[in-house]
């Protein structure tokens, strides 16, 4: 029976003998723990040979000797050759050094775990007679489904100190709750949420967490934001994991700075689960992309309680697709100010409702029509209101509009992309 300990490699002296496929791989997982590498090999891969030339590894190009092992906390014998790999192992062994043999396991003092991570654990797959790797990363990967599935309880069983994790749950489907976010829920024994998002996550909370509802509708704010502060800090104080669960991503227009500071000036560990961004996927799910090569190349992603500001009319006029939350109420206004500053009235505009729900309702109309429209099909929030050239039905049924000329500037964008911005629904 082979026993199983987790060894922390961090900054430890780790030697590997070889320099091929299986060595490489090592080498890779080593260094992703922190390991001070050491490869020695008379040849060893262009993998290898770049992360020697960043300073990730060292590497000695020669054979494997017996003094290579001397203060080291770690060996890999991973050459082409079972009897080097066998001597190397049994020089490990003699020094009481642990040593991964991957010509035969059995000759080694460690074997190599087939791990999935998951938040601060990791579930790890061991063989414990004859190795065979296919068949551990077949149970690794359906026990981190399972895991990140939320299914599974990952609340502390023991004593511990607290701590805050803002959680972005996306715009309302489930599915679009990130692996992390599902995984902070799992571990919460506090959740603070928004009345938006992904809520379905929520269902599956054991009986033991308390759930404590702050949500906001545009006319009802019953708990205000410095007292959702103090609830935070208050329950991570004494000890708790809380999920402050908010729609969309903590960061846009959703006040996670501000929670974020009072927790640190609390003195509380605090963690961020950004969340699939609500002003750009929403519009993605309705079939509106906020960039278009040749029709729009910037997005200005404001809230309605900013009304028709200088930034917001400047994009319009523009020619920039501008994204509204929260502006149902401000709509009127934002498209009175942008006809008056010579927008053309033809402008499309998209209003998006319970976007990514079954409910998503999606309203047209233009700068001249929108408002009359919205009240006519009595629009309410949430939504997102997309105005732009990229809003119009007509995007894709029309080739010239959909697919510009090639000769276009803005060929090169994909090579350039940026990660995408954060939004909230709240």
């Amino acid at each position: 029976m082979t026993a199983i300990f987790g060894l922390d490699l961090e900054g430890k002296q780790v030697v590997v003998a070889g320099g091929g496929v299986i060595a490489t791989r090592r080498v890779r997982r080593l260094v992703d723990h922190g390991a001070v590498v050491l490869v020695v090999a008379p040849d060893v891969s262009a993998d290898l040979t770049r992360m020697a030339s960043h300073g990730d590894i060292t590497v000695a190009s020669r054979e494997i000797a017996e003094h290579d092992l001397e203060k080291v906390w770690f060996a890999v014998a991973a050459t082409n050759n079972d009897e080097v790999n066998d001597c190397v192992a049994q020089w490990a062994r003699q020094r009481r050094v642990w040593c991964i043999n991957v010509s035969d396991a059995h000759l080694g003092t460690a074997r190599t775990a087939a791990v999935s991570h998951h938040g601060d654990m990791a579930v790890g797959v061991v063989s414990v007679g004859a190795p065979d790797p296919g068949r551990i990363r077949s149970v690794r990967d359906a026990l981190a489904a399972f895991v990140d599935s939320g299914e599974v309880s990952m609340r502390r069983q023991r004593p511990h100190g607290g701590k805050v994790l803002l959680v972005g749950s996306g715009p309302g489907d489930d599915g679009l709750l990130t692996v992390r976010g599902r995984q902070a829920i799992a571990e919460a024994d506090v959740v603070v949420t928004d009345r938006l998002g992904a809520m379905g996550a929520l269902s599956r909370l054991a009986r033991e967490v308390e759930v404590i509802n702050v949500g906001k509708s545009p006319d009802n704010h019953p708990v205000p934001q410095q007292e959702i502060n103090r609830i935070l800090v208050d329950r991570a104080s004494a000890g708790a994991t809380v999920v402050r669960y908010k729609g969309g991503d903590p960061f846009l227009l959703g006040r996670g700075g501000e929670e974020v500071h009072a927790c640190l000036a609390a003195g509380l560990e605090v963690e961020v689960v950004p969340g699939v961004t609500s002003a750009l996927a929403v519009p993605a799910l309705a079939g509106i992309p906020v960039t278009q090569r040749g029709m729009s190349t910037s997005v200005l992603i404001t809230s309605g309680h900013a009304g028709a500001d200088d930034a917001a009319l400047a994009a319009i006029t523009t020619g920039a697709t501008v994204v509204i939350l929260m502006g149902v109420a401000a709509l009127p206004d934002i498209v009175t100010a942008a006809l008056a500053a010579g927008t053309d009235e033809d402008l499309p505009v998209a209003i998006i409702e319970r976007g990514s729900t079954p409910q998503e309702r999606v309203t047209r109309g233009s700068l001249a029509t929108i408002v009359r429209i919205a009240r006519e099909t009595d629009v309410k929030p949430p939504a997102i209101i997309v105005i732009g050239k990229v809003a119009s039905p007509d995007l894709w049924s029309n080739p010239d509009t959909a697919t510009p000329d090639s000769s276009d500037k803005s060929d090169n964008e994909e090579e350039h992309r940026e990660p995408g911005g954060s939004a909230s629904v709240e």
